[in-house]
């Protein structure tokens, strides 16, 4: 993959205590502590290395709903695939369907789609494996 290319990401993230968070103008929710994913692309500029570069910095000014939850959440994991596709709603819908899955604000994410959410709870640390697989799953139920 090229360091320019567009795709596809999910951010792994921790969130060690439950929290109330403002998220911009979508409001204010309660994030209850375990593991998310959040789901996007980057499909712009810079492709995928400007866009993760981007959600790693400290310092920024707040533009995505997944900003606000960066600001209390540890990045853990990032998983992507490079494509000029828009896949990020197939991913949420395949990490929607990950055991103990919950989707604990809706519109997170997906003011641009119909996705219930891009940003989808897991009780516990999330699989790649088990991720991908559901990927599939959705992918050809899809085609």
């Amino acid at each position: 993959m090229s360091e320019s290319s567009k795709g596809t990401y999910a951010l792994v993230l921790r969130l060690e205590r439950s929290e109330e968070i403002t998220v911009g103008k979508l409001g204010t929710f309660t994030f209850p502590a375990g593991y998310y994913l959040y789901v996007g692309s980057a499909l712009g500029p810079g492709g995928l290395e400007a866009r993760l570069a981007r959600h790693r910095r400290r310092a920024k000014k707040f533009h995505w709903h997944i900003d606000y939850l960066l600001e209390h959440a540890q990045l853990v994991d990032v998983w992507s695939a490079a494509s000029t596709d828009k896949l990020e709603c197939l991913w949420a819908q395949a990490a929607r369907q990950l055991p103990g899955s919950e989707t604990p604000v809706p519109g997170f994410g997906s003011s641009d789609c119909r996705c219930l959410s891009h940003l989808i709870r897991l009780a516990s640390t999330p699989s790649y494996e088990e991720f991908t697989a559901r990927l599939l799953m959705v992918n050809v139920r899809n085609s």
